[in-house]
């Protein structure tokens, strides 16, 4: 019985090849990622195309490049798994018989779920360059109309309008039930929170079982030294994520390819060394080389991994009670140190490419209001995705550092670990299922297959590792239903305040008699007004601001920060102006996806809005000649408002918790506004100066 759960752990273990596949190579640098898309769907038209020789060559040549990159950014976390798999499994008196089964299990979770699933499948359906389980929901909920961010929110002259005519008879069913929606959302929630958990695992298990490695020559050194010095790395190293990674991410590849090509190499010698005539372990290995695979993962990561834990098996058959240190102890002692030092490095980029992947999915977050707003830093002028929180990060370095302090014992990380990627290799299959009947439209038969061989065979993962919740298998658990929480509470509290300004929303012929009142003036300057809503009508705020202080800016913006399920927004459909029938009152739109970079200085965000207003106006000009005189008024009178002062009016409001309001409201709505009294202003992000800032006060009637 335990070394049937042996196996299972150490499935649970390495199935770190699925999910931080999954996972990482679409978080960690989202423009990356675009860059790769683009690139393939380049290099796809270029085929049907009459593109000479040496453009083909050059896109090979891109290529290589590229494989050669994700190296250092996506296949971290999965290329180090041999540190830590066998030293996390229980195994008590191993057999023969009980390594190769082992393996088996390795080889054949590497080769289907690794190869078939995520390579050959996952990876396919990115959502406009970006992936993970996030952007699984965004594309269930952008092309099916089925989120809570529906599409029929959209302006119909909008290109990210996708909902599909004929829908699926389950996309229906999820469009008119909300329980389903519901349903989706925190399964979406829940895979999201599992890899925020993985970027506080990852880090922890990763540099520790590196530093493992200096008690094998070093017998006194005692495991309290090793986990301090863990510690010491993980600190030093979320210190310096301020700074960004720019100046020295081209080390990153480098140092991951000599870790991917240098282990196998060992696993080899190991082989040849420990277990001559092992042939039988490679027996179906060239089965699965199509050229549809993605090149990196197939050529490098894939053979890496098959050989190295190949070699550490057939040491660990010779010498079988050597599991509790089943990566050092395999390394021949004329390679030890350099491999030490190359597994210490390669640790640090891995838990570099979780932390930055876990900064990445808070901020996609953040931008979608599914998480209280924190403060987002882009460290790259370059890079669009190399983002930086001060607040998460500090955070994920006390979570990191006290996992290696309290629960010291790779055993119960390597349980914790298990379930986080269990948990999201099964939550990735539901999602993908969706996306092939109700977007791909995949064959029902076809859908059938590929549910029942992953589902079925991840299901049996995740039971296996439910038996160790108790050793250590509840931390990601605690970690992601407080992240839930929080993501719940907030999103509710959102939900409830666009639902009673929606009910309570000031339209256009109220702000026309509010306006007519003799005792409302029209004052100099350009106000930035900033609303949720913008379709049919006006957030009540504005009634409570022009009732109290009688008058409102002769040129007045109604703006609304918009973010989009996608992950960018083209320069095009950015800013949206539009005349609301009263003078010097115009309506603009900011719509951003979860990938773009919200940094306008306060200026340069007035400049753009104001000169989008002003073309505007100018098409007027164009189709009404007739109007030329008042059209040239209401440019002239735009520009002397932007002289005059400007300045950006915002809601500050709160809940007033009545008694009608039922219990479990009463509690969400109370979180809420712990929240939101300690999250940043939106303001921020357009760096509006101080001395721009108004805040009118209100409060709204749950």
């Amino acid at each position: 019985m335990d070394r049937q759960l042996g196996a299972a752990d150490s499935v649970a273990a390495d199935s770190v090849a699925a999910s931080t596949f999954s996972e990482v190579v679409v978080d960690v640098q989202p423009s990356f990622n675009a860059d790769v898309h683009s690139h393939l769907r380049h290099s796809r038209n270029s085929i049907n195309s009459s593109a000479s020789a040496a453009d083909n060559k050059k896109g090979r040549w891109e290529n290589l490049v590229l494989a050669y990159k994700t190296l250092g950014v996506v296949f971290g976390g999965l290329v180090t798994s041999p540190l830590y798999v066998y030293p996390s499994m229980p195994l008590k008196s191993p057999t023969e018989d009980d390594y190769l089964g082992i393996y088996s299990i390795m080889f054949w979770t590497l080769t289907l779920i690794g190869v078939v699933k995520y390579a050959s499948i996952a990876l396919k359906a990115d959502d406009q360059g970006e992936g993970g389980t996030f952007a699984l929901y965004s594309l269930l909920s952008r092309k099916m109309d089925i989120g809570f961010f529906s599409a029929k929110n959209l302006d119909s002259n909008s290109i990210f309008h996708e909902g599909a005519e004929n829908k699926s008879r389950l996309g229906k069913f999820f469009e008119k039930s909300i329980l389903a929606r519901r349903i989706l959302l925190f399964i979406a929630m829940l895979g999201m929170c599992m890899l925020i958990g993985d970027g506080i695992l990852t880090p922890a298990i990763s540099v520790l079982s590196a530093m493992d490695g200096i008690r094998a020559p070093f017998p006194s050194v005692s495991k309290s030294l090793v986990e301090a010095l863990s510690a010491i790395i993980l600190i030093v190293l979320f210190l310096m994520q301020k700074f960004g990674t720019s100046r020295v991410s081209f080390l990153f590849s480098p140092i991951m390819g000599a870790w991917t090509f240098s282990t196998p190499l060992v696993g080899i010698y190991s082989i040849i060394h420990h277990y001559p005539g092992s042939e039988a372990l490679f027996a179906d290995l060239g089965h699965f080389n199509r050229s549809s695979i993605q090149m990196a993962f197939l050529f490098t990561i894939y053979p890496s991994l098959v050989l190295t834990y190949a070699g550490q098996t057939a040491y660990l058959i010779r010498h079988p009670n050597d599991h509790e240190d089943g990566f050092y102890k395999f390394i021949p002692k004329s390679v030890y140190w350099p491999i030490f030092i190359i597994a210490t490095l390669a640790a640090i980029v891995a838990s570099q490419s979780l932390i930055s992947a876990t900064f990445s999915v808070i901020k996609q977050s953040v931008v979608l209001d599914y998480f209280p707003r924190v403060k987002v830093v882009h460290t790259s002028s370059n890079k669009e995705g190399e983002v930086y929180s001060p607040e998460v990060n500090y955070i994920l370095m006390i979570l990191c550092v006290a996992v290696i302090l309290i629960f010291g014992e790779g055993k119960d990380i390597g349980n914790a670990f298990g379930v986080v990627v269990s948990l999201v290799m099964l939550i990735t299959t539901i999602l993908l299922t969706l996306v092939m009947i109700m977007i791909w439209r995949t064959p029902l038969l076809l859908v059938a297959l590929y549910f029942l061989v992953f589902f079925t065979m991840e299901g049996v993962y995740v039971s296996a590792v439910f038996t160790k919740i108790p050793e250590g298998g509840w931390i990601p658990f605690a970690i992601s239903f407080f992240l839930a929480l929080i993501m719940f509470g907030w999103f509710n509290g959102r939900q409830k305040k666009i639902e009673y300004e929606l009910t309570h929303k000031i339209d256009l012929e109220r702000l026309g008699t509010l306006l007519s009142d003799p005792g409302v003036q029209r004052v100099p300057g350009l106000c930035f007004f900033y609303t949720n809503i913008h379709q049919d009508g006006l957030t009540p705020i504005l009634g409570h601001y022009i009732k109290n202080m009688r008058s409102l800016h002769k040129v007045t913006i109604f703006t609304t920060l918009r973010y989009l399920l996608v992950p960018k927004v083209g320069p095009e459909e950015r800013i949206i102006v539009r005349k609301l029938g009263l003078k010097g009152v115009y309506g603009c739109v900011i719509q951003y996806g979860y990938a773009d970079t919200l940094n306008l200085e306060g200026n340069d965000f007035v400049n753009q809005v104001t000169d989008c207003l002003r073309e505007h106006i100018e098409k007027y000009l164009d189709c009404l000649p007739s109007n030329s005189i008042d059209i040239q008024e209401e440019i002239s009178a735009l520009e002397e408002a932007k002289l005059s002062d400007v300045i950006h009016v915002r809601g500050k409001t709160r809940f007033y918790i009545g008694k009608n309001c039922k219990r479990f409201d009463r509690i969400m709505l109370a979180f809420y506004e712990v929240l939101h009294s300690n999250c940043r202003s939106a303001l921020p992000a357009l760096s509006v100066p101080l001395s721009q800032r108004i805040e009118v006060g209100m409060l709204y009637e749950a």
